[in-house]
């Protein structure tokens, strides 16, 4: 087993983590800069609070009724929405930025590590591959995927974000990306029963959810039957990646889940950023079976 840090910032040019600390971080997409809180960043600021809000275009501070949302302050003439590109590989990929009242906004930069490992993956099972997304949220594994040629499926419980995907998809020049609206755990069951194979295969689940028929989504509880119904998709040979977010699990249980489904060894990577200080902020693991 191994496990490495691998920090996911040399290929960005329209993305910085300006600073980070106290429970928070600084940082620029595109032309706006937010402030936002980061559960992990427990050091202290290189910055100070006064350098903070002179950059911060938005600030988001947690609802103390509901900590999974709360509210944007806003420098006056302060866009709702903006354009982000990442070159992958020489293909401009281009989304579409919104603030939300979860804090998110479309994309996790963290993630572009991902992007080109799908690439170069796709690159090894060749362009007539299947790939499938799943928790695909706003589609940078999707549009990576496409981008290299291969046939896509982009699987999320969430209309909205479906959508938001593919406008991304249309920004970036792409198409044929097949968008479906469904319970992740339902569509993989139908299938396996379908007798249907993938050549590449993304999870991306989050601690909890729901499905658009109200399905419950439970991380824990559900993820070793999902893995089973994967491995029942990939095509032998075929390359998986497991994202994992929750501070609770350890990157051990991703190897555990993969080395017991798959009968093959997945790497290990801490997925990381550094900000402009050197200092080096965790923003999950993700576990990954190569071609």
């Amino acid at each position: 087993m191994s496990l490495r840090i691998d920090v996911a910032v040399a290929p960005w040019t329209d993305y910085e983590l300006i600073d980070s600390g106290n429970f928070a971080k600084l940082e620029r997409f595109g032309r706006q800069t937010l402030w936002r809180p980061e559960p992990q960043a427990v050091w202290t600021p290189s910055l100070s609070p006064a350098e903070w809000s002179k950059r911060a275009d938005a600030h988001f501070t947690r609802s103390k009724q509901n900590p999974e949302s709360g509210d944007w302050s806003l420098k006056p003439g302060t866009a709702a929405q903006w354009p982000l590109t990442y070159d992958l590989r020489g293909t401009q990929l281009h989304f579409d930025l919104e603030r939300t009242a979860f804090k998110h906004l479309g994309i996790f930069p963290e993630q572009a590590t991902n992007w080109e490992w799908i690439f170069d993956q796709v690159a090894v099972t060749g362009t007539d591959s299947k790939v499938l997304n799943l928790f695909a949220y706003t589609g940078g594994a999707s549009l990576a995927a496409r981008a290299a040629g291969a046939d896509t499926t982009h699987v999320d419980s969430v209309r909205k974000v479906v959508d938001w995907g593919r406008r991304n998809m249309d920004a970036s020049g792409l198409d044929g990306i097949r968008w479906v609206v469904e319970d992740a755990a339902a569509f993989v069951r139908r299938e396996v029963k379908r007798g249907k194979t993938y050549q590449g295969i993304l999870l991306d689940p989050p601690a909890y959810g729901r499905g658009p028929a109200g399905e419950k989504w439970v991380l824990e509880e559900q993820i070793d039957d999902l893995l089973r119904d994967c491995a029942a998709l990939l095509a032998p040979g075929g390359f998986l990646a497991l994202n994992l977010y929750s501070m609770g699990l350890s990157a051990v249980v991703a190897h555990t889940l993969i080395s017991q489904h798959f009968k093959r060894e997945p790497e290990l990577l801490e997925l990381a950023v550094a900000d402009s200080f050197g200092k080096v902020l965790p923003l999950g693991t993700v576990a990954r079976l190569n071609a």
